[in-house]
């Protein structure tokens, strides 16, 4: 959650304008201070900025129609003052439950406590390295960005497991490690926000969505499958484009690999192949995840499926969908249990519970993030700033034109450009949701397409930025097989990522929503209405 290592690199490349740039980069996002004094900052700001725009009588009329869920009785939005008696008072009185009811906080710990067990049993550290060591020879690099893509799931585990093996592999193919480093880093860090599966990341960006489309619309929902479809597409897609990037560009520029230039003893590097048991708990655990899932047709599938909605019988707005975060608890923590069970790393409940224990232990940061985060977005809220903004920047762009493919084509651009200083997607999306989201309701586009526009710039140049909080921990890898890497040789060999990755994710983007129509998740719209 932090803004990244803050340390110094050593450098040995001429220094290029583009090089300086990043020099520049860094060091305006090391006079940033810590996320969280940022939220507490902003949330100050919100509450005084409010009295002076109240001093001021700043306003816009309201756009909803008669009748909207949260549309200002006279027509006009006005600045409430938290500068005020009320204003304290209504911050006082809720300073609890603007915490414990903000959105992101249960969805994300309950999600992660099913995680914690796939994890910490071995499961997922397992299932990777059988993906990835059975690919075939031809096969091995778009596996291995595969495999970074879905390892996001797990968090931070691609960055310390699959990265790391990824050299080792690649060198043992006779091939460069640093081709791998740089695949599996493209797949983790680039492909961030694809996924065959809904992680930990979906509910926690869904409910910074969802507070920020209550200031249009406070009867709105967004939920953790909101980009589902589409993340299901960009995974495949994002794996070929990986590929093709790594074996086209990347490892050519590299050449051939000297063993000299390693900083460690590459003899003593080995990659274990999957013991018997380990195989003998993946399919227990395989099994196990069938016998959920089949569980799960049975209950959504037909039209009489418990988990449909009781009066619609539709999927869409189920309580399948509206409590899918119970289900990846389940789907993760059952077939992790197993897993552990017939591999010998977890034998009762115990384990189980210690498992979730460290996982939730490890979630300080986030909790005190959450805190003061929820505080600035409930203030943003009751100070009318946020939704007087949107109108104002929403009114500005129909005014000039802006709208469809090429405003997006800016709003994930702008989403990039800013996550090389900030370089936590929460932390971002928690500042730039409540500005951008009800802006581009107003337009008429849906908060689900919103947020994933904007997952497209968040990833894309997590491979360029000093900023994300693992660029330290690759820097370190690289360097023991090219002993005077720095950072920029690092970043030279992962901008051709980003730099394809922007154009071809967004024009993937473009084309999925607005050439084909098709929906970015279950239930999803392109537009908005206020009807």
């Amino acid at each position: 959650m932090s803004a990244g290592p803050q340390q110094q690199y050593p450098s040995s490349e001429k220094r290029g304008w583009f090089t300086s740039f990043l020099d520049t980069v860094e060091w305006l996002g090391n006079l940033l201070p810590h996320p969280v004094t940022l939220f507490a900052l902003f949330a100050l700001a919100v509450i005084f900025g409010s009295g002076i725009a109240s001093f001021f009588d700043v306003s816009a009329l309201d756009p909803r129609p008669e009748g909207a869920a949260g549309r200002a009785e006279d027509g006009v939005i006005q600045v409430v003052n938290l500068v005020s008696v009320d204003g304290l008072q209504r911050i006082v009185s809720n300073l609890v439950t603007n915490f414990t009811g903000f959105p992101p906080l249960g969805v994300v710990l309950v999600a992660l406590l099913g995680v914690s067990v796939a994890e910490h049993s071995g499961l997922i550290s397992a299932a990777m390295r059988g993906l990835v060591m059975n690919a075939s020879p031809r096969m091995v690099t778009v596996t291995i960005v595969f495999a970074g893509i879905v390892s996001n799931t797990a968090s931070e585990l691609g960055y310390v497991v699959l990265i790391p093996m990824a050299a080792v592999i690649f060198h043992s193919l006779g091939r460069h490690p640093l081709a791998g480093l740089a695949a599996a880093f493209a797949g983790v860090s680039g492909g961030y926000s694809a996924n065959l599966f809904i992680g930990t990341v979906d509910p926690l960006l869904a409910g910074f969505t969802e507070a920020a489309a209550h200031l249009i619309d406070p009867t709105y929902t967004v939920g953790p499958e909101a980009n589902w479809f589409f993340m299901i597409v960009s995974t495949f897609f994002i794996a070929a484009l990986g590929a093709i990037v790594t074996e086209k560009i990347v490892e050519p520029k590299l050449g051939k690999y000297d063993v000299s230039e390693a900083s460690i003893d590459l003899g003593a590097q080995k990659l274990e192949p999957l013991q018997p048991e380990e195989k003998r708990a993946l399919k227990g655990a395989g099994i196990a995840f069938l016998i959920l899932a089949a569980l799960l047709a049975w209950s959504i599938i037909p039209e009489s499926g418990v988990l449909r909605h009781p009066d619609t019988g539709e999927v869409q707005g189920s309580p399948f969908l509206r409590g899918i975060v119970v289900f990846i608890f389940i789907t993760f923590a059952i077939p992790g249990f197993v897993y552990g069970k017939i591999a010998g790393t977890m034998k009762n409940d115990k384990d189980v519970i210690n498992a979730m224990s460290k996982s939730i232990g490890s979630m300080g940061l986030y909790i005190v993030l959450v805190f003061f985060a929820a505080q600035f977005v409930a203030f943003f809220g009751w100070s009318n700033l946020g939704t007087i903004f949107a109108v104002k920047g929403a009114t500005f762009l129909q005014e000039i034109g802006l709208t469809g493919p090429v405003l997006f084509f800016f709003f994930i651009a702008m989403c990039g450009f800013v996550n090389l200083m900030l370089g936590s997607a929460s932390a971002q999306w928690a500042i730039t949701a409540p500005i951008f989201v009800p802006m581009l309701m107003i337009i008429g586009y849906s908060p689900e397409v919103i947020q994933a526009a904007y997952r497209i710039g968040d990833s894309v140049t997590n491979l360029i930025t000093p900023m994300m909080s693992y660029f330290g921990l690759i820097l370190a890898v690289a360097a023991r097989y090219k002993k005077d890497l720095g950072i920029g040789t690092l970043i030279a060999t992962m901008l051709p990522y980003s730099m394809i990755f922007f154009i071809g994710w967004t024009t993937l983007f473009i084309v999925y929503v607005f050439v084909l129509g098709l929906p970015v998740g279950p239930g999803t719209e392109t537009y908005y209405s206020f009807d």
